[in-house]
């Protein structure tokens, strides 16, 4: 089969290299989407394991699709029938860039209406309607310059809902956004055994949560569903053997340091509560605690922070002056490297220093950077103390 995994703005390459480390050679990417071969293992594997991609798909076909014509008749030649059944509930998922097709309803219509006739014609039962009673599967209707790509979704919900995060709280960073600020850090626990991790305004504790996961080399989807587990097309149990699979490789003797820290208790009552429904809430520190007094006389860490902006102050004075402590405060670390995701217009004037590399990402629909500074690299006796 060929998958296609969409990614968010910005995290081609951080999912690139976490398929190569799957043992993907080839995977390349075009229009926020990766494509690799596989089978359903590989399905099963993809969903469990990956931390920055947002679902796994199952591409049938491209094919021109300048009218609706094309567009139904490519899609009634595909074989339907092999992945879907009369009792299937068909949902529709469509978009349309620089092409012909623009109406996205009228797609979906279209698309669904061939493949409710190719599956009557395939299996002929006689039967006008179908129920749509049984397991659900989202196809997926993508037109970008009259090319037309159609898919359906093994995943069901995202892959950012990796079950641990249940309650509300203001401004939440998406689960798969926040692993892949982590895996472009300088955060590798595995190589830098204990290395110290912290965010400074943890929220409901997805930075920290998402940190440790990786330290413990644990798979982020293990406890949820996914849509393709239903399918009678997919193998039995397939999914809980990538999940066994998966619990096999977590290192449970790992011993991460890791902090989170919030100003406002709610947010840590929320932070642990979220941990420990990980299963990870013995491997972290939350603190209720104001990031302008944080100091640390641990060496060579690393801050990852979505400090709050916007909305969540009163007014841009107050985050301006914010994030001027915030400056001092880690201008006291020399040897941390920091991360820091903001929207905040002229974040470096305000932090008191240029980054040390850029970047553009999303978060939630907005337009963030992601600010990039690098401390002090380990001396040669600092690298002899470590080992």
């Amino acid at each position: 089969m060929q998958l296609l995994i969409p990614v968010a703005f910005g995290q081609e390459q951080t999912t690139k290299r976490q398929l190569f480390s799957l043992g993907f050679d080839k995977a390349p990417a075009e229009n926020g989407r990766i494509l690799v071969h596989g089978d359903w293992d590989t399905v099963a594997k993809l969903n469990v394991t990956l931390r920055s991609a947002e679902r796994v798909l199952i591409q049938l076909d491209k094919f021109p699709a300048k009218t609706f014509d094309e567009l139904y008749e490519g899609v009634y030649s595909l074989p339907w029938e092999e992945y879907l059944t009369l009792e299937s509930k068909i949902l529709m998922d469509g978009k349309s860039v620089q092409s012909a097709l623009g109406a996205i309803k009228a797609l979906g219509g279209v698309a669904k209406k061939a493949i409710i006739c190719r599956l009557a014609d395939k299996i002929k039962t006689g039967r006008k309607t179908f129920t749509e009673t049984g397991a659900r599967t989202i196809v997926g209707v993508s037109l970008f310059k009259d090319e037309a790509t159609i898919t359906i979704d093994t995943s069901g919900e995202g892959l950012h809902k990796r079950g641990y995060r249940s309650l509300a709280y203001s401004a939440p960073l998406k689960e798969t956004l926040a692993s892949g600020i982590i895996d472009e850090s300088f955060y590798n626990p595995e190589k830098d055994e204990g290395k110290p991790f912290a965010d400074l305004f943890c929220g409901s504790g997805t930075l920290p949560i998402e940190a440790t996961m990786k330290a413990l080399n644990m798979a982020p989807n293990c406890n949820r569903p996914f849509d393709f587990e239903h399918w009678a097309c997919a193998p039995n149990g397939i999914a809980n053997r990538a999940r066994e699979e998966a619990k096999d490789k977590i290192r449970w003797q790992a011993k991460p340091c890791v902090f989170g820290g919030d100003i406002n208790p709610e947010a840590i009552s929320i932070a642990k509560y979220h941990a420990k429904r990980a299963g990870v809430d013995k491997y972290i520190r939350f603190a209720v605690a104001d990031a302008r007094n944080f100091k640390s006389e641990l060496k060579y860490g690393v801050l990852i922070s979505n400090p709050p902006y916007g909305e969540r102050l009163s007014n841009d004075k107050d985050v301006q002056k914010l994030m001027r402590e915030f400056g001092n405060t880690f201008r006291a670390l020399p040897d941390w490297n920091a991360y820091i995701l903001t929207s905040l217009p002229e974040f470096e004037r305000w932090f008191g220093k240029s980054a040390s590399k850029k970047k553009k990402l999303y978060n939630a629909n907005l337009l963030c950077g992601l600010y990039s500074y690098f401390g002090r690299p380990p001396k040669a006796d600092d690298k002899k103390d470590e080992r």
